[in-house]
């Protein structure tokens, strides 16, 4: 048939114009031809040369620039008419069909308008990002010529009685007003920009941020299509697969979406609530209020898709239907000026129009559902942000008692940032389910009701009756996931210990006492995963079985009970989309009640806690009673603070008499001068409730001078120094700050103090390089460093660091010893430039060198001659003549102030007992400072050998995956392969560890399901195809005798199908469950077993975090996320091959198209996973010092304060925040990326589908029940290939942690065996008599480290007190590990009562000697348990060595003696006190060899000169090795031992070395006099 503009019919009515040329249809149709043809070639010339010379000019992300107003309505404006025009063209191609010739004129105008369209909106986007606005009166013409023609035509229309029933009369019309609309667009950018018709033109600046080339997530900038399809990550996501995505990468976030400018909106919102009402209520107003607006679009946009989302089934019952017909289209009977015209029924009786709608449906759904979700998202990460800087805000203002007194623990605080955050945070994802769910469930239970009538509603009643059971299962499933957490935060706390406290297991034997502990834990935690499992198990059960049991009842009652039953394909396979989409409300339904629940408890957690005490409170009162008149202000305090004085736990009358004897001592000015702090007649408390803490303080601290404070542990020396920086609740007082400037504002309030060093008593560091926690914000000044450096002596241990003082400290880093921790926190005092500084406790953790060497240069040197005021806490009294002015303190009160000479004045006994204590004369301070130490000393001391810088870089990465970074480009290639490599290898080691049984059940049972699913659908195709051809022939037959249709054969093979269908899915899901629990339990016990036996040196070389993250983190994914993520990926992926299968299988031809559509699959999910894995590291990577900087602030709240730090913590905050939502945000960002792209290959498998398999059905004789069936699996395939991919890219992640453990499992254990038997050989109580000899003995930590004891030989007789000293890191602590084998004995041995210990098996050696370590390490639980794990002793015993430890009065005054709580690191007591209990610890273990390592340390003079005498004559008949401290301790041992380098430089009894004039001994004793 030849082809005609016109159409070439015999009667040329195609060219009569006797009415008229405009009458004449045809012409019509070619005028409108002409405006797409004018633009088409305006625009073309202009877009391929005049974009080279302009771009240059522009240097900001010109690419994404939008000038022009008007642009989103334009963009949605060009896509209608687009989709108008594809209409018009089907329209043109459908009426045409019918009549004999081809007429052009009905659809080649419309190609052509399509394809002008297309280019005005390329031709748009190019002008826009240049910025050349002249250019768009190409398109201001193209507008007017195309309204002015479409008009004619319309009119035309109208002239003729063309009407609405005519479907391309609407079309026309929507035309018209679309270019009508795109016309006023056009004038409104003239009428903004003024580019022509008027003088001068608008000058635009571009917006800030992309000025700013840092921001690189672009979506708020781009335009409507690169918004909707994410193109803009396109280039991203290539970028990622060349090289690594890091924070640099990333860039910065866009203002708006910056955690400050939220918390701004948030904190705006919150006032505005407050001052209406209060309650926690106001808190959901404030977040609706500044963060509702963008859930509302995330709602439009998720009703508007789940709307389009019933497309599919309808269009599934449409294509079925035309198809079982023949599409056959109804002979049109208009025909207007030569031409038919069809209606809009005619027009959607066609096949191929259904296959091409439900394309445009998909498309658009997917594209509405991807911004729904990108949304809520966002929004919801603007929220975390916002309310982590509101909590953040709120902790710089906590006061300190909340904290210590256990009403907020950093806990607590830290589960608010982690929990409750990201509670709302999720809430806020799925809020727009809220609203959209009930509208799906409404419309499609109406809908399958109009397909299925009555046994619709019933199908649906299973659906919506099994909701709540599924309610239920959820609700237990949080219950058992709550319980498996409570346990398995109480297995990591036990786990921590064990870990921190490892050196101390293993010296004591004590391994198998926590193992089990664990274990016991473990046990527990198991039987609530098992819990966890079944629960899951069923969950992911009824998610499969429910849609299948609503099919089956639907069917099977629609075939019996109703008579003469549409029981067709297209009715059939619609239902079935129907019901899956059904099912998908109900389900979520579950966890977004959920979602809401935790929600609310999160709110009600916020408000609480932004509602806590603030420590400001106080003062504030205070600020309003200033006033200069002394006699007034009291009178104020009382009259203004009645409540506070009747609140307290103190008789009412107490108080007024302080008044009033404050009354009678008015300040006197001149007194005041020349103090740096003053406290009048303070009581001071950490309860608001509670009794005084300190009572009667009155004190003044001299300006520029040095103060000490002294007296007993525990008498409230730091409390004082606390409650003078404010941080203590004041009952009454005042606390004065002079200000340095000598002016009269004497009584210059507490909150105009300026910043003060302060060094608190348990050293705080910051999770950063030494450099920073030394420097601590404050400018580098290279001098000032060294000095303090110098000063502190840290300079040795820096250089044994792996990376000098850029050596990360904390958590990820090396764990310093308590001594070198402390240095860093005094250095820190030391550097800053502040007038105050304060020394808690100093000295506690050095020893007498270091505490000398600081004493004099840090402190005398630095601090007293820059004319400093410095205020010491310490118990080395023998520091006392240095001080100007002391503070002595007892129990709470002050004992006595004043200078040395005056308390030996008038406080002769308190001089007299400090003096015993001191042991020391003033003028012997100049002799020690000439033994200068001599040379930067090797220290080889355990903590600092330990780490080899291998172990340090080795991160927790697989070696494989970090090959080091050369210049080698084929190096960095293979890393790169390594990165787009699955990790099946680990994958083999997961599912091997499930055993011989269960992974053959796994498979089978997987593929036998989705065997059965897919047999159930054909059976359903074959049964609807054979019922309703029987129908047909009867219709043809026109017999009213012959049989119906008998169902019931069908209905029984249907039914047993779906049963076994059900069975199946239990068996699949109990089966997955099944093998994640097998495989758990396998891996953590064997990680325990290795751990545990593992060499110290192993512990030493690996930070502690890391082997805590194996447990904590790793264990978790492996018990909790991997069975999940592996049921879904198998379902996913069998789901798409299945139905690939049954689609190819219905219409081969499909295949051919299939290739293309795979590769493209292919290509986007290896991009997709390598960007999806560094963006979810970079998510988890940057949440750590997120999480790390809140811990860090609640603990180091009182020194940031103290230091005045607060605004500079609040800064690096917002850094921290803003980078991790900013990678949360690009990480959501490629999931959107991704989804799309799979949503849009789904929808051409769908396109392609049907439109090949109508083909065949209408010339092949494709039944139409397989068609049904092909195009329902085809609607599921764009359903699961992105859950596919996404499930590929979280397994990835995920056996990434099983990759972690293997690696852990490589560990190499100790040697526990000895040569010799446990029973035959070693007699019961050895060693009786306590006899060592040391033979030519030589130890190093490790074969290729070097030897730390060199040839040493000793010979220690029973019952013998060998005292060993030496200078820090001569290696006295090694020589006592020697005894333990803790340490390589390459050479030499050791002989105990004449046994080689070398041959004794490890437990027994050690279950045989006692040792006390330098750190004290307590365990949480009771103080019996911390004493005696082993449960060997009696009642009696245990006090007695509570007894010789100087702590009987101390237990017995606990609650609960013996049986009182020790809290985690025994933090409940004082650092002295629970040395002391060490000591009670190795006096239980009745040995008679009993070594101390520096025992002694941290505690009193006059407590360790008691427990000298003590050990002197409970051990009399033991040998007992101590290592000294202070030397003055080892004075009356039998023998001594010095040491240097490893070597024994001198071995005789104290007396001898004390006489050769020359001895080290000698000045080691001179020195510590």
């Amino acid at each position: 048939m030849a082809l005609a503009f016109c159409g070439d019919e015999g009667n040329s009515t195609a060219y009569n114009v006797d009415h008229g040329v405009l009458n004449n249809g045809c012409f019509v149709d070619a005028l409108n031809v002409v405006p797409h043809v004018f633009l088409l070639f305006i625009t073309f010339p202009i877009l391929f040369i005049g974009w080279g010379s302009q771009s240059s000019k522009v240097h900001i992300h010109h690419s994404t620039w939008l000038h022009f107003p008007g642009h989103n309505l334009r963009w949605i404006l060009t896509f209608i008419l687009l989709f108008v025009l594809v209409c018009e063209i089907a329209e043109g191609i459908v009426s045409d069909g019918v009549s004999e010739s081809r007429h052009l004129h009905l659809y080649m105008p419309a190609g052509m308008a399509f394809l002008a369209a297309i280019t005005s909106v390329v031709y748009y986007h190019n002008i826009e990002t240049s910025n050349f606005p002249k250019l768009l009166i190409a398109l201001l013409f193209y507008w007017t010529l195309a309204f002015i023609t479409k008009t004619i035509k319309f009119v035309k229309f109208c002239d003729n009685d063309v009407g609405f029933s005519q479907l391309r009369f609407c079309l026309t019309g929507l035309l018209v007003i679309l270019y009508g609309m795109l016309l006023a667009v056009e004038i409104n950018v003239i009428r903004v920009r003024r580019y022509v018709f008027f003088k001068s033109p608008k000058e635009v600046k571009p917006p800030e941020d992309l000025q700013d080339l840092g921001v690189r997530f672009l979506q708020p900038f781009v335009n409507l299509l690169s918004k909707g399809t994410y193109w803009w990550m396109n280039t991203f996501i290539k970028t990622a697969h060349k090289k690594p995505i890091d924070l640099k990468t990333i860039g910065k976030l866009p203002i708006a979406m910056r955690a400050l400018t939220n918390y701004i909106h948030l904190n705006e919102a919150f006032e505005a609530q407050k001052r209406k009402n209060i309650g926690s209520g106001s808190i959901w107003r404030a977040l609706c209020c500044a963060f509702g607006r963008p859930l509302l679009l995330s709602s439009t946009f998720r009703i508007l898709a789940d709307l389009l989302g019933f497309a599919g089934p309808l269009c599934i019952s449409g294509i079925v239907h035309n198809v079982g017909k023949g599409n056959n289209t109804i002979r049109p009977q208009t025909k207007i000026l030569g031409v038919f015209f069809i209606s809009s029924q005619e027009f959607l009786s066609n096949a191929y129009v259904l296959a091409v709608l439900l394309f445009f449906a998909l498309l658009l759904q997917r594209t509405f559902l991807q911004a729904s979700y990108y949304v809520a998202i966002e929004t919801g990460i603007n929220l975390r942000g916002a309310i982590q800087t509101k909590i953040y805000n709120k902790i710089m203002q906590l006061s300190t008692s909340n904290m210590s007194m256990g009403e907020m623990t950093a806990g607590q605080i830290c589960n608010l940032v982690a929990i409750d955050t990201n509670q709302l945070m999720w809430f806020f994802f799925l809020c727009p389910n809220l609203w959209a769910m009930p509208v799906q469930i409404i419309v499609g239970v109406l809908l399958l009701y109009y397909l299925l009538g009555i046994s619709a509603l019933i199908g649906a009643a299973v659906i919506i009756v099994l909701a709540p059971v599924q309610y239920f299962v959820a609700t237990k499933l949080s219950q058992a996931q709550r319980s498996t957490l409570e346990y398995s935060n109480e297995r990591l706390k036990k786990t921590n210990e064990m870990l921190r406290g490892i050196k101390l297991l293993k010296l004591y034997a004590w391994e198998h006492i926590f193992h089990s502990s664990v274990e016991e834990t473990r046990q527990k935690e198991m039987t609530s995963l098992k819990a966890f499992a079944l629960y899951t198990s069923i969950s992911i059960f009824m998610n499969a079985a429910i849609p299948i049991a609503a099919v089956l009842i639907t069917f099977v009652v629609h075939a019996h009970l109703t008579r003469n039953a549409d029981f067709s394909p297209s009715v059939a396979f619609a239902s079935i989309s129907l019901f899956h989409i059904l099912v998908s409300p109900l389900f979520l339904l579950s966890s977004v009640v959920r979602s809401t629940v935790k929600a609310l408890v999160s709110v009600q957690k916020l408000s609480e806690f932004l509602s806590s005490e603030e420590i400001g409170e106080e003062h504030d009162k205070c600020s309003e009673l200033r006033s200069a008149d002394n006699h007034s202000k009291y009178q104020a305090v009382v009259s203004d603070n009645p409540l506070k004085v009747v609140n307290r736990k103190r008789p009412a009358r107490e108080d007024w008499n302080n008044y009033s004897s404050h009354m009678r001592r008015p300040i006197n000015i001149t007194e005041a001068d020349d103090f740096c702090v003053k406290i009048t007649n303070g009581f001071f408390t950490w309860m608001p409730e509670g009794p005084p803490a300190l009572s009667n303080i009155d004190i003044r601290i001299p300006q520029g001078q040095l103060t000490m404070i002294v007296g007993q542990v525990g008498c409230g020396k730091s409390s004082l120094l606390l409650a003078t920086l404010g941080e203590m609740q004041k009952i009454s007082g005042n606390i004065f700050w002079s200000s340095p400037e000598k002016e009269s504002s004497v009584d210059m309030e507490f909150r105009k103090r300026g910043s003060v060093a302060y060094a608190s008593q348990k050293p705080w560091l910051l999770n950063a390089t030494v450099e920073e926690n030394i420097t601590f914000e404050s400018p580098f000044n290279k001098q000032r460093y060294k000095a303090v450096i110098d000063a502190c002596s840290l300079q040795p241990d820096i250089d044994i660091l792996p990376h000098g003082d850029q050596t990360q400290i904390g958590e990820r880093g090396i764990n310093l010893s308590g001594g070198q921790r402390q240095r860093i926190s005094v250095a820190r005092a030391l550097y800053q430039q502040t007038n105050v500084v304060f020394l808690d406790d100093p000295f506690s953790a050095l020893d007498i060198h270091l505490s000398d060497h600081l004493m004099q240069e840090g402190i005398l040197k630095m601090l007293r001659e820059d004319k400093r005021t410095i205020v010491l806490v310490t118990h080395k009294l023998q520091y006392l003549p240095h001080a100007d002015w002391i503070i002595a303190m007892k129990d709470g009160y002050i004992q006595r102030e004043g200078t040395l000479k005056d308390i030996q004045k008038s406080e002769t006994e308190l001089f007299e007992h400090w003096k015993t204590l001191m042991n020391r004369q003033d003028q012997e301070l100049e002799k020690e400072t000439i033994i200068e130490r001599k040379s930067v000393l090797e220290r080889t001391n355990l903590r600092r050998t330990m780490y080899s810088r291998e172990a340090l870089l080795k991160d927790d990465e697989d070696d494989e995956e970090e090959a080091t970074e050369s210049d080698d480009e084929d190096n960095l290639s293979s890393v790169l392969h390594q990165r787009a490599k699955m990790p099946w290898r680990a994958c083999g080691k997961y599912l091997s560890a499930a055993g011989i049984l269960l992974l053959p059940l796994l498979v089978l049972s997987q593929l036998l399901k989705h065997t059965v699913m897919v047999a159930i659908d054909y059976c359903l195709a074959r049964w609807t195809s054979d019922a309703i051809a029987a129908k047909t022939e009867l219709e043809l037959r026109n017999c009213s005798v012959c049989k119906d249709f008998n169902h019931s054969p069908y209905s029984k093979v249907f039914s047993i199908l779906c049963c076994l269908g059900i069975v199946l899915c239990l068996v699949t899901s109990i089966a997955v469950e099944w093998t994640g629990l097998k495989v758990t339990k396998k891996l953590h016990s064997s990680l325990l077993n290795k751990i545990i036996l593992a060499p110290m040196r192993f512990f030493e070389t690996t930070p502690l975090g890391s082997i805590l993250n194996r447990f904590s983190a790793d264990c978790n994914t492996i018990d909790q996320h991997i069975p999940a993520t592996l049921e879904c990926l198998s379902r996913s992926t069998l789901l798409c091959v299945s139905a690939l299968a049954v689609i190819s299988y219905v219409t081969p031809m499909f295949l051919i198209a299939l290739v293309p559509l795979a590769i493209m699959c292919y290509f986007i999910q290896k991009y997709f996973r390598v960007a999806s894995r560094d963006l979810q590291q970079l998510d988890d990577s940057t949440q750590l010092p997120l999480l790390s900087h809140f811990s860090e602030t609640v603990e180091g709240l009182t020194t940031i304060r103290a230091f005045r730090y607060e605004a500079k913590f609040r800064q690096k905050l917002l850094e921290y925040t803003d980078s991790n939502n900013i990678a949360s945000l690009f990480l959501t960002a490629a999931n959107r990326w991704l989804e799309v792209r799979m949503e849009y290959i789904g929808a051409c498998v769908v396109l392609i589908a049907a439109v090949t398999s109508i083909t065949s059905c209408l010339y092949n004789n494709l039944s139409s029940g397989l068609v049904g069936l092909g195009l329902t699996y085809a609607l599921m395939v764009s359903n699961y290939l992105n859950w596919m991919v996404r499930n590929l890219a979280d397994m990835e992640i995920q056996l990434g942690a099983v990759k972690r453990i293997n690696g852990l499992l490589k560990t190499e254990a100790e040697n526990y065996e000895g040569l010799l038997c446990e029973c035959s050989i070693i007699p019961q109580n050895w060693p009786d008599r306590g006899e060592i000899q040391i033979q030519n003995l030589s130890v190093r930590y490790d074969s290729n480290l070097k030897p730390v004891l060199k040839h040493v030989n000793a010979h220690i007789s029973p019952g013998q007190k060998i005292g060993i000293c030496g200078r820090t890191g001569s290696g006295k602590s090694s020589f006592s590990l020697a005894f333990f084998r803790m340490v390589d004995t390459f050479e030499g041995r050791i002989i105990i009562d004449g046994i080689d210990i070398a041959k004794l098996p490890l437990q027994t050696l050690r279950s045989r000697l006692s040792i006390i370590l330098q750190d004290p390490i307590l365990f949480s639980g009771t103080i019996r348990f911390n004493l005696d794990p082993e449960k060997k002793c009696t009642d009696s015993m245990l006090w007695e060595a509570l007894e010789i430890a100087q702590l009987k009065h101390v237990v017995k005054a606990l609650p609960g003696g013996l049986d009182a709580i020790v809290t985690e690191g025994g933090e409940n007591f004082s650092q002295g006190q629970r040395q002391l209990f060490c000591l009670a610890r190795a006096f239980v273990r009745k040995t008679s060899i009993f070594i101390m390592d520096e025992a002694t340390a941290s505690i009193d003079m006059a407590t360790e000169n008691i427990l000298q005498k003590v050990v002197m004559t409970a051990f009399a008949d033991r040998t007992v090795v101590t290592i000294a401290h202070r030397v003055h301790t080892i004075l009356n041992a039998d023998l001594v031992i010095v040491m240097k380098r490893g070597l024994i430089l001198e071995y005789d009894k104290p007396e001898v070395l004390l006489e050769q004039e020359d001895s080290v001994f000698a000045s080691f004793v001179q020195a510590d006099k």
